[in-house]
């Protein structure tokens, strides 16, 4: 006889789910979600989650945070949707307000719904403008689902796999991940390993008249939370310089002080040509976009690209609130201040615990890597912890090309105590046996 927990009220809503949901859709947790405010999620048993995974870096300012959950309403209340028949206000101040808080030469916005249907866009805008067929994308990355976004992703073979063929003139470089690299401790070398492969290409694989773009994710996401390492993306610049590519930087996850400064590519103190958004940008609502120059997009044509949602009404209104929470509650600033904290604290239980073999990151963007008993990347201890906070009602995701790395992205306002309890929680996890 099967028993059955008819104290568990999301057991009958997993069932639908099973029966009705298209399993491709994949979730970590079996949990139903009823409601969420700030760092916690609610589950319909009225349990609550400390929530490290805020979406995979959506809700920055928390959930449901009361200045977003307001503008979203008055905005109900006023206009829903008009698509691209005539201009809104909203649409219109939030343009004015990216180019306001992104690198000084971005003077042009567009926007959309998704990271994928931004990087597509900017994609797109550099082909076109360069009259050049060819990107260079980055071992690790992660760009997206979308055929062209699949051809730029490189973080986990499943994410391509029975898709082919794929969009062409793709070409991809190695990323400079130091930790895995053959050069570990000797940043320069990392760099220039990385900068050889690229002259590589250009002699052997394309030549560079024919590059439209790079495209980089200033720190890998899917791909194991790696920061390009200082000076990094300062080379490239120089190089897109010098033969005429456009560099195009992916901060859908890093972006709006997620790492401590409202963009991360302001770490580096260069600009690039398009700067692609999503995720933190509309506290939860979905919007995309991407910041250019104008001498840039002017030579775009009305109608070359185009969105029937993108830039919807509601989405715009909660960006603009979520961005001015973002500036009032100083949220960059204190995002690299406790993601410092939090990381001197995971540093020096590392010393200790033999299967941590790195801590990484900026700001509230940070990644755990565990190996094996021989230093290989193991997924089976990663997944073993991640299961062990769930236990302990605090959710965590994981990253990397194999599956080996805890990512830790909490809300910016988490408080200082739920920040302790997130780190109690995670240290008891990772005392394996």
């Amino acid at each position: 006889m099967v028993m059955t927990d008819t104290t568990n009220k999301n057991l009958s809503y997993l069932a639908m789910d099973d029966e009705y949901v298209n399993p491709v859709l994949a979730r970590s947790a079996r949990i139903v979600a009823h409601k969420a405010k700030g760092s916690y999620i609610y589950d319909r048993n009225g349990d609550a989650y400390l929530d490290l995974s805020t979406g995979i870096a959506v809700n920055n300012v928390g959930h449901c945070h009361p200045k977003v959950v307001e503008a979203v309403k008055k905005q109900c209340e006023e206009l829903i949707h008009t698509s691209v028949v005539v201009h809104h206000e909203r649409y219109i101040e939030l343009a004015k307000k990216v180019v306001e808080i992104t690198p000084k030469s971005l003077n042009s916005a567009f926007f959309a719904n998704s990271g994928a249907e931004a990087v597509e866009g900017a994609v797109k805008l550099a082909r076109y403008v360069t009259g050049r067929p060819a990107v260079i994308n980055f071992r690790g990355s992660f760009h997206g689902r979308t055929f062209m976004t699949m051809a730029l992703t490189t973080s986990k073979l499943y994410y391509r796999e029975n898709y082919e063929p794929l969009p062409g003139a793709i070409h991809t470089a190695l990323f400079p991940y130091e930790y895995r690299s053959h050069y570990k401790g000797d940043t320069k070398k990392v760099i220039q390993e990385s900068l050889e492969y690229i002259d590589m290409l250009f002699h052997q694989f394309i030549n560079p008249t024919q590059v439209a773009a790079f495209i980089i994710e200033p720190i890998l996401g899917e791909g194991g939370y790696v920061p390009a390492p200082d000076g990094f993306i300062k080379e490239l610049r120089k190089l897109a310089d010098e033969h005429g590519i456009m560099l195009i930087i992916d901060e859908v996850q890093t972006g709006f002080a997620r790492t401590g400064k409202m963009f991360c590519i302001e770490h580096e103190g260069i600009e690039p040509d398009i700067l692609v958004m999503a995720k933190g940008i509309a506290g939860g609502m979905p919007l995309s976009g991407f910041v250019s120059r104008r001498d840039i997009t002017n030579k775009w044509p009305a109608g070359r690209h185009g969105t029937t949602f993108g830039g919807n009404p509601v989405s715009c209104a909660a960006a603009l609130a979520t961005i001015d929470v973002i500036q009032e509650e100083k949220l960059a600033e204190r995002s690299a201040k406790m993601g410092a904290d939090i990381m001197k604290r995971l540093k020096k239980f590392q010393e200790s615990n033999k299967h941590l073999g790195d801590v990484r990151g900026r700001g509230l963007m940070i990644g755990l890597e565990f190996n094996d008993e021989k230093g290989a990347p193991s997924k089976e201890i990663a997944d073993q912890i991640a299961a062990k906070c769930l236990e302990q009602k605090m959710i965590v995701l994981t990253c990397g090309q194999q599956g080996q790395v805890i990512r830790l992205i909490p809300p910016l306002n988490i408080s200082d105590a739920d920040a302790e309890k997130a780190c109690d929680i995670l240290e008891k996890a990772m005392k394996l046996k």
